[in-house]
């Protein structure tokens, strides 16, 4: 009988998500499915002025209307503690919750109509009545005030600014050049799952929200922070989404209003975002205009490079896309010079949406990194060589692993690229212009503090459990992998359970961070409950390893054996029923470790992409995309390339595609459904490959994994946009391109 052999691990192993098959039977229960007794729908009541104040609220007409409950306004809705958050702002002002008359952005919360059925809430919710006393003339343009642009604290990729080396002395030398500006427009994020809440109270001061979030603990904290109770009393259960992509990240009005109705009604609260209101009330992608200068000598080597961003926030709150900090690193350069400045303007708050920051300042800077090849008459890819960072030349510290160029090589080999031919419009197919473009991908290797305990049951099944979220990209999947692995236990007798704050407490799900933090975590608790399982064994005269070391001993197939004889084995079950222990469990904790403090931790990939564009109409279409990607350590790779396609078909809609139109006048998004704000449906996706070059990371977190969650939309957008100069000559720098840009 043998020990354990590669062909017996879990991991990397391209397994189906185990949550798959609920989710096709429609038996996985999302926030809005929740099943609650006596249950009530609640409306939001959006603004229909972008500034000013609500001057008189006429409820009465809905308060008659057949089965309405109550009708919350500032007039009469629970006062909240004044909770401050950063700079001193209260939560009254961050989040929009019935507080005060102010009227901040088109379509704010101004009330909330609650009643016994979702059809008479929608009745009802037009019938209230509202008189706006008119504010200043709402300001709704990024570069009309880009004038009161200021430099933001920070980023969340570090400080706002930076300055390597002389900038101006080496632009001004350099004999090739060059200076552009690209435009990306605002984007809404649109997963198939709308945001919604159920509010349950038990008594005046314990609540259970069922919410769709991609962080349950900041839930919990930011709604205990509003009703002025402990962390402890708010219980937040999200065990499925249908899509976050960084709206559902942090809790927005909605979440509070839903529990403050529940307190109002005395009953439990769903309340649901319309589509036209994910446009309004959840956050968005700031449009950028962004400054991209470079500078190279004839052989191609870049002397300059200059990344300025400029974006929009809130009037009332801090947003910084970090856009321009990708140039930081990317490249070896000399000299380098970044910054970013925000405008206060009468919209929403902006968020983080799928990749924030690299996907944005990458289709720049790839784009401008084209562009200078075409001056230095050098293939693309060839211009990229020469400019690889051995090291990050930013930080000066080495990588903790980087395997770009063999992300270069294969993607190149399998796309064809030595056959690409040099000259704009030089490729047809047919009455077609063809062209082929790539681009550079990267993100952050990040991690956070997360927690996990691992059971392993009488049966010899194990139960690990975190306050993990899924957002659909295979979190049940990898952790039951890690924890299988760890045990000694197939992974079949393994199940994993997350999304409820009763559980050990997990960071966001986001930054392509829940694998690297949440998988550590998991890893280190199998680990402890294999290890205090060795002990019960070794101290049991009855057991077949008994008065062997605990670290003489590993486990397969649920049992544990002696490394040198494997044939001495003594199962999970059998020590548990002859030690009389209900279980084994253990907890573990991981957080940042000071050894990756020492190193520059990112994923790397090469996107390369082929369009077809027709002269004559400007359609364009993608008939090809080949993403080769280093990720550390692959934990699934079914999971991992469906992620990887995930995020490159967001290239095409980020490239092509999506667009949200504000009207200047108003500040009234007028894109406010797929009728008029496009995303890429399957005809618009041609056949995507993805390749997958594994790496070993001994310095990223102790499982080698690094993230793929938000790397496959980095340089897509940039890829795609390059192709389209390659067959038509047309250097479109301000996204989507659409027909009328190419004709």
């Amino acid at each position: 009988m043998s020990g354990r052999t590669d062909a017996d691990r879990a991991v990397g192993r391209a397994m189906p998500r185990v949550d798959a098959g609920l989710k096709v039977i429609g038996k996985a229960t999302y926030a809005a499915e929740t099943a609650v007794a006596r249950v009530t729908h609640a409306v939001i009541v959006g603004a229909t002025a972008s500034t000013g104040s609500v001057a008189r609220i006429d409820t009465a007409a809905a308060l008659r209307s057949p089965g309405v409950l109550a009708v919350l306004t500032h007039e009469n809705a629970p006062r909240l503690p004044f909770v401050h958050k950063g700079e001193g702002r209260p939560t009254s002002e961050t989040l929009q919750l019935l507080q005060d008359a102010n009227v901040r952005y088109q379509d704010q919360p101004v009330a909330v109509v609650v009643a016994d059925t979702l059809e008479n809430a929608f009745t009802a919710a037009p019938l209230v009545a509202i008189r706006y006393a008119p504010g200043p003339e709402p300001h709704l343009d990024l570069e009309h005030d880009a004038p009161d642009a200021y430099t933001p604290p920070t980023t969340p990729r570090g400080p706002a600014d930076s300055n390597r080396g002389d900038f101006d002395k080496a632009f001004d030398l350099a004999p090739v050049k060059v200076d552009q500006t690209y435009r990306t427009p605002a984007q809404n994020h649109n997963p198939m799952e709308r945001h919604a809440t159920v509010a349950v109270w038990q008594g005046d001061d314990r609540l259970t929200l069922y919410d769709a979030t991609q962080g349950i603990f900041m839930c919990r904290q930011t709604v205990a922070d509003a009703f002025g109770l402990p962390h402890e009393n708010v219980r937040v259960i999200s065990p499925y989404l249908g899509g976050g992509f960084g709206c559902k990240g942090r809790p927005w009005s909605h979440v509070t209003l839903a529990a403050m109705a529940a307190k109002v009604v005395r009953r439990p609260v769903k309340l649901m975002i319309t589509r036209p209101q994910m446009f309004a009330l959840v956050g968005h992608r700031t449009p950028t205009v962004q400054r991209v200068a470079l500078a190279a000598g004839r052989d191609g080597r870049l002397q300059a490079v200059r990344h300025d961003l400029l974006a929009e926030t809130s009037r009332f709150d801090d947003f910084a896309e970090p856009a321009a900090t990708t140039a930081r690193m990317i490249y070896a350069s000399p000299s380098c010079r970044t910054q970013h400045r925000i405008v206060r303007l009468d919209v929403p708050t902006p968020t983080f949406m799928r990749a924030p920051g690299e996907s944005t300042g990458s289709f720049a800077l790839e784009s401008a990194m084209d562009e200078l090849s075409y001056a230095l008459a050098l293939d693309p890819l060839d211009l990229r060589r020469r400019n690889y960072a051995e090291h990050d030349p930013e930080s000066g510290k080495p990588f903790s692993s980087k395997s770009l160029l063999a992300c270069y090589e294969q993607g190149a080999a399998h796309f064809g690229w030595s056959k690409r031919s040099g000259g704009v419009r030089s490729l047809r197919d047919g009455h077609k212009l063809v062209g082929w473009g790539m681009a550079t991908a990267t993100y952050p290797a990040g991690v956070s503090p997360a927690s996990a305990r691992a059971r392993i049951r009488p049966d010899g099944t194990a139960l690990v459990q975190s306050g993990s979220q899924d957002l659909g990209t295979g979190t049940y999947t990898i952790m039951a992998q890690i924890a299988a692995d760890a045990l000694g236990i197939p992974v079949q007798k393994v199940r994993f359970e997350l999304g409820d704050t009763v559980l050990p407490e997990a960071p966001l799900s986001a930054g392509s961070k829940t694998a690297a933090s949440v998988g550590p975590a998991v890893h280190r608790a199998s680990l402890e409950a294999k290890r205090q399982a060795a002990f019960l064994a070794v101290d049991d005269a009855a057991s077949p390893l008994y008065r062997l070391s605990p670290d003489d001993l590993d486990a397969a197939d649920g049992a544990l054996f002696a490394k040198s004889d494997p044939a001495r084995r003594d199962t999970y079950a059998d020590v548990l029923r002859r030690s009389a222990k209900p279980e084994i469990a253990a907890e573990a904790s991981t957080k940042e470790s000071d050894d990756r403090k020492k190193y520059s931790l990112h994923s790397f990939g090469a996107q390369f992409a082929e369009v077809s564009v027709d002269e004559d109409l400007g359609e364009v279409r993608v008939t090809r995309l080949v993403g080769a990607f280093a990720g550390g350590r692959i934990l699934n790779a079914l999971t991992a390339r469906s992620q990887l396609m995930g995020g490159m078909v967001w290239g095409i809609g980020f490239a092509l595609h999506e667009n949200t139109v504000r009207d200047h006048r108003s500040g009234r998004v007028v894109t406010r459904d797929f009728a008029d704000y496009h995303v890429p449906t399957c005809l618009d996706v041609p056949d995507i490959d993805v390749i997958l070059i594994e790496e070993e990371d001994r310095h990223v977190n102790e499982i080698g994994a690094k993230g793929l969650g938000e790397i496959g939309i980095t340089g897509s957008v940039a890829a795609i946009a390059n192709a389209v100069y390659h067959a038509t000559g047309k250097r479109i720098r301000d996204l989507p391109i659409t027909p009328d840009k190419l004709l």
